[in-house]
């Protein structure tokens, strides 16, 4: 049996950002169920550790961790839930803060980090055969180990969730916070910085990211985020496996959050709707059809399209639900059009899990129009509630949802090709089309409870790689 260690800073139900944790807190359930491998997860410890779990947290073993010229303390804590160990690497100067990332000295916070998980490899009695890092705050770790090697036949794998951020320091760090020959500095080196994404993809024996499209746009200048040269390179140890949900989680016939459970009722999903109409204070109308975003308030998010033709839309008998924050453009838009369209749209700044299930459960519509979107998993969890997803084509976008046709009734949404607002507006002017059509909405919503985006095949896929 493999023995893997997935490298992360984040993971429900400990920690969430983003969709980094959904992936971390769901993807070992589904490699143990298939018996062919043990994961175990290292995390940060962050301040923000819910009570009962840090009730029940065992020491494992303390060490000072050597961070350039210092040493830094280091306690090692584990937990195990639902069959899987998870450790937890304890530092008050680093960890204890109030949100996960945003300061200045993060990417020193990530380089200790990687530099106390090798050490725990090294001292512990837990040896992994795979150390597989996650996103830029583990890519010192798997260059760490493919230098070190705490474990004389460890290989390495890391995973790209989203290339746009990549853990830059300044030029001198090598020296003050490696403990490393002057000979690995060009593994970390670009632009006259360091950076901690690079160094993932240059020293991991096989490199991957979160679907196949995303795995071949980020070979193109386009998408590659300055790293598409050393990518191509490395493009022989490169894969794209498309990340899964958790559908057990994520099932409107269980979940608790939603007003009425349902499979593939339309009556009943629109009880839900109607719920959430009162609740938010719209017109209760079941056959108005209900729009929702939730996203995080980035650029990348193509909320640049909708601020470009929303209004216009907004004209049309519709209702739009938005959640999220972020930058504060959007933030300002989004509050904007609410006060102006209030009996048509609600701005819930910030984010809810409860309510965002309802949300999704509550929608006709998801729209997901994405300037770039290595995988996404908001269309996945809506395509779970049997809201039918508008997307731009890009990324893993492109490979879990197929555009509607309209002539064989084959297809799971709609989506457009270029980052285009009238491209996006076209779309939504089908939607409303669709929705007015019974028999073609009926043909789309049974299209879409026979999806299936569980793990089970990914799972199959890394286990393949390792």
């Amino acid at each position: 049996m493999k023995k893997v260690l997935f490298v992360a800073s984040e993971c429900t139900p400990f920690f969430k950002s983003g969709g980094l944790a959904d992936v971390i807190g769901s993807l070992p359930q589904y490699l143990k169920r298939t018996g062919e491998c043990e994961v175990r997860v290292i995390l940060p410890l962050y301040k923000d550790l819910n009570e009962s779990f840090r009730a029940q947290l065992k020491e494992e073993m303390v060490f000072q961790t050597q961070v350039g010229w210092r040493f830094q303390y280091t306690r090692i804590l584990s937990l195990k839930l639902n069959g899987i160990m998870y450790y937890f690497v304890d530092n008050m100067h680093y960890f204890s803060r109030d949100a996960l990332y945003g300061y200045g000295d993060d990417g020193e916070r990530f380089v200790y980090f990687s530099n106390a998980v090798i050490e725990f490899i090294y001292r512990g009695d837990y040896k992994p055969d795979v150390l597989h890092g996650h996103d830029w705050q583990a890519g010192a770790a798997v260059a760490i180990c493919n230098i070190k090697k705490p474990v004389q036949s460890i290989k390495t794998v890391f995973t790209i969730h989203n290339l746009k951020y990549q853990g830059l320091l300044m030029y001198d760090a090598f020296e003050n916070l490696f403990n490393l020959d002057r000979i690995h500095f060009a593994g970390f080196e670009w632009g006259g910085m360091l950076n901690l994404m690079k160094a993932g993809i240059f020293h991991a024996d096989k490199i991957t990211t979160v679907s196949p499209s995303y795995a071949e746009e980020i070979r193109t200048p386009y998408y590659g985020e300055g790293l598409e040269d050393l990518l191509n390179i490395r493009s022989r140890d490169l894969v794209g496996i498309v990340n899964g949900i958790d559908v057990k989680d994520y099932s409107a016939l269980y979940d608790k959050a939603l007003a009425v459970n349902f499979k593939s009722s339309i009556d009943k999903k629109r009880q839900n709707k109607c719920a959430l109409q009162e609740q938010f204070g719209l017109p209760v109308h079941s056959d108005t059809p209900l729009y929702s975003i939730i996203t995080r308030m980035v650029e990348q998010k193509g909320l640049h399209l909708v601020m470009r033709i929303m209004e216009e839309f907004v004209q049309n008998d519709i209702q739009l639900v938005i959640m999220g924050n972020g930058d504060k453009e959007f933030e300002d838009y989004f509050k904007y059009l609410e006060e102006k369209y209030r009996d048509k749209v609600i701005f819930y700044r910030g984010f809810d899990e409860q309510l965002s299930r309802h949300i999704y459960a509550a929608s006709d519509f998801f729209i997901m129009p994405s300037k770039f979107e290595p995988c996404g998993l908001s269309h996945l969890i809506a395509l779970q509630y049997r809201a039918i997803p508008i997307v731009r084509e890009t990324g893993g976008l492109s490979d879990t949802v197929q555009p509607f046709n309209e002539i064989t009734m084959d297809g799971t949404g709609l989506s457009f090709a270029n980052y285009n607002a009238h491209e996006l507006l076209d779309r939504l002017n089908a939607s409303l089309k669709i929705f007015k059509d019974d028999y073609q909405y009926k043909a789309l919503i049974k299209n879409i409870t026979k999806v299936n985006h569980s793990w089970d095949a990914s799972a199959e896929k890394y286990l393949k790689l390792y």
